[in-house]
């Protein structure tokens, strides 16, 4: 038996691979993931501990035995210098919770109270959007919102609680899950919920048509009769909900809602095109997300199909490297059109699941994320949707965003009528009052009184955000001056050629510093489309574009938005409007300015005052606000402030040579005829980028 990965020793030992993952934690085997190998003397040592059969029962002392004699040999293992890799599983530490009083409700004091600092704050909420400033008095409900932004616990000790009126009409609810999803033994494993994406006729349709026609269980006769964007099929007693509507554009509008539901995404390329525009987009989509993503290798079947081309373009042009190839990423080679490994990327869509720990709230009332609306011809408005957490039922009221209702009707994937559903599972809900707003969240609440009172406020608040709400603009960055760990500017780049594209990318990159990250989440070829607008609201990102218009759907979009998109005909020019914002970015640099020099001439000793030097000025000037070097016989005497500058009996901020001036130097009385002094300013000057090259 040679070394293997973690999964695969799980699967030949019949084990859960996280319980699998714990118990060699506890050895002493350090591991980083699921996808770390195992080398094969350890591997041997632990099918030999772990593999008996059902008949050969072992008792607690020989458990214990064998358990002292892998310590030892992988004891003798570390000596030598043989370590398996990766790191520890360290148990994850609940956070203190931060008391906040009344007192502590301006942005600087609660800044302080949560450890952030206060110019952190207003730069990432800046980002977002959102203007924040210097002392600010806050509303619970953003003073909330500033601590989940940084995963702070606070809790609030405030008279001021019976008298806020929540701008959040949705906040009791959130924090209904909020506290229950703290509650880990409460949770449950959930189906994952996964998106399908890649290039057009890569074969995202065929696949999907294949897995369901093949393992949705118990279908009505004459085949799924319901049509709702999303099925569930189970493997080996496990279940996986797909969404049936293959592409990013859904996928990334659901996430600019707020209201991501993906768990996994199944990147298809064909073996015989390799990774085309589109494979490239959805990778920058899914991956803007933070979701895993499995790549499937399809086509397998057709004679001109290179699977070792096909993985080699991923990763050059993606940087997705093969779990084969010393990476992490699962690339399963398929046939979507004669079924071929179809079940093989199954079993590792149910290992990334179980790997990611997808859990749910299984009970009580209900959130769940819609995947389309629409007006049918039967039901009226009906909202398909997949249930994150909590339990749904016939009678609940409901509401999605400013839309309420009663659940009249259940309908799941098969067409068929049901009670209830729970975590993951999709549903056709029937009983809005209208029809929903697309990709919104639905919540189940206890009262119909209460659904009224909650959308009405919706309605309201909608209204004011739409007057409000606005992306980042690039003329803004430069008022961006706030002192930050990191500051980040994401990009999309458009352009009408790929040499176009490249060279754009390549100037680009070349603007990052150690204080400012310059992020392309996107770049392609072609006109400016809705689907880059929806990532760049998504990600609050900047649209540039290069000898490419954004057509009419895009400009409308961003319009409603507040995306930003700029265009240019030349270069240069784009690169100098990046790069003044990104100069707008830095930190100004404090330098030192020789402002002027004289000699002491006279000294007069003042009792309760100190020694006054009275200095004929040489050249330059001296400024009361300054810096003063003291020098005797070219030796440094001294360096630091000036307590007091006079010309004559007069305080004065200023004096220019050759005039003279009294001078008394801060906690300094040391002073002799003959001394030099040396005058100098600190100032701020704005920095200036510089591209690699320079730098060279």
């Amino acid at each position: 038996m040679g070394r293997l990965r973690v999964y695969e020793l799980a699967r030949q030992l019949e084990m859960d691979t996280r319980e699998l993952m714990k118990e060699l934690a506890e050895l002493g085997i350090e591991i980083k993931s699921h996808m770390s190998y195992i080398d094969e003397e350890t591997v041997n040592i632990l099918l030999e501990m772990y593999s008996k059969s059902d008949e050969e029962e072992v008792d607690d002392i020989s458990k214990y035995e064998e358990f002292i004699e892998l310590e030892e040999e992988l004891e003798i293992k570390e000596k030598t210098g043989r370590k398996s890799e990766g790191s520890k599983i360290k148990p994850d530490k609940k956070k203190p919770l931060i008391t906040i009083t009344e007192d502590d409700l301006k942005l600087d004091k609660f800044s302080k109270k949560i450890n952030i600092p206060q110019n952190r704050i207003i730069q990432d909420f800046f980002m977002k959007g959102e203007v924040l400033k210097p002392g600010q008095k806050l509303n619970l409900q953003l003073a909330k919102k500033i601590a989940k932004m940084y995963d702070v616990r606070i809790g609030f000790d405030v008279e001021e609680v019976k008298a806020e009126t929540r701008e959040n009409p949705l906040e009791e609810i959130e924090k209904y899950f909020e506290e229950n999803y703290k509650n880990k033994d409460k949770l449950v494993e959930r189906p994952p919920i996964v998106t399908v994406m890649g290039h057009v006729d890569h074969g995202k349709t065929t696949l999907l048509d294949y897995i369901r026609r093949t393992r949705v269980a118990e279908r009505e006769e004459g085949g799924i009769t319901q049509s709702i964007g999303a099925y569930q099929v189970e493997i080996d007693g496990k279940k996986i909900t797909f969404i049936d509507t293959p592409g990013h554009e859904v996928f990334t509008e659901m996430r600019a809602r707020g209201a991501q539901a993906t768990d996994i995404v199944v990147l298809v390329v064909a073996a015989d095109d390799g990774v085309m525009p589109q494979t490239v987009e959805a990778y920058d989509h899914a991956k803007s997300a933070n979701v895993p993503i499995i790549v499937a290798i399809n086509k397998i079947d057709k004679p001109n199909a290179n699977v070792e081309l096909t993985k080699q373009e991923l990763v050059n042009k993606l940087s997705l490297i093969p779990e084969e190839w010393g990476g992490d990423t699962i690339m399963v080679p398929i046939s979507a059109k004669k079924g071929e490994n179809v079940d093989t990327l199954l079993e590792m869509i149910l290992l990334v699941a179980e790997m990611q720990e997808i859990k749910a709230i299984p009970e009580g009332p209900v959130r769940a994320v819609t995947i389309e609306t629409k007006l049918d011809k039967g039901f009226g408005p009906v909202a398909n949707a997949i249930i994150k957490d909590g339990k749904i039922k016939v009678g609940d009221y409901i509401i999605a965003g400013k839309v309420k209702g009663k659940v009249k009707a259940l309908v799941n994937d098969q067409g068929k009528r049901i009670k209830e559903a729970g975590p993951s599972t999709p549903v056709m809900i029937v009983g809005f009052e209208e029809l929903p707003d697309a990709h919104s969240v639905i919540y189940s609440v206890e009262s119909l009184e209460k659904a009224r009172e909650i959308t009405e406020k919706i309605r309201e608040i909608e209204q004011k955000e739409l007057k409000r709400k606005r992306h980042l603009k690039l003329e803004e960055i430069l008022k961006m001056m706030e002192q930050t760990e990191q500051k980040e500017l994401k990009l999309i780049v458009k352009a009408d050629t790929l040499g176009s594209v490249m060279a754009l990318n390549n100037a680009i990159n070349k603007l990052q510093s150690e204080e400012i990250r310059v992020n392309i989440i996107h770049s392609g070829v072609g006109a400016i489309t809705s689907s880059d607008v929806m990532l760049a609201s998504a990600s609050d990102a900047i649209i540039l574009g290069f000898r490419v218009k954004a057509d009419s759907q895009a400009r409308k979009m961003a319009e409603t938005e507040g995306i930003q998109i700029k265009t240019y005909t030349i270069i240069y020019k784009l690169i100098d409007d990046l790069k003044a914002a990104l100069e707008g970015m830095l930190e100004p640099e404090e330098v030192e300015e020789i402002t002027g020099r004289g000699e002491v001439k006279k000294i007069f000793k003042i009792k309760k005052v100190g020694t006054i030097a009275g200095v004929q000025m040489y050249e330059g000037y001296v400024e009361k606000t300054g810096l003063a070097r003291l020098y005797r016989g070219g030796k440094l005497i001294f360096e630091g402030k000036i307590e007091s500058l006079k010309h004559y009996q007069q305080d004065v901020k200023r004096v220019d040579a050759p005039q003279e001036c009294g001078i008394k130097l801060e906690n300094f009385d040391d002073i002799k005829e003959g001394d030099e002094l040396e005058f100098a300013i600190t100032k701020k000057v704005n920095r200036k980028l510089t591209f690699d090259e320079e730098k060279e």
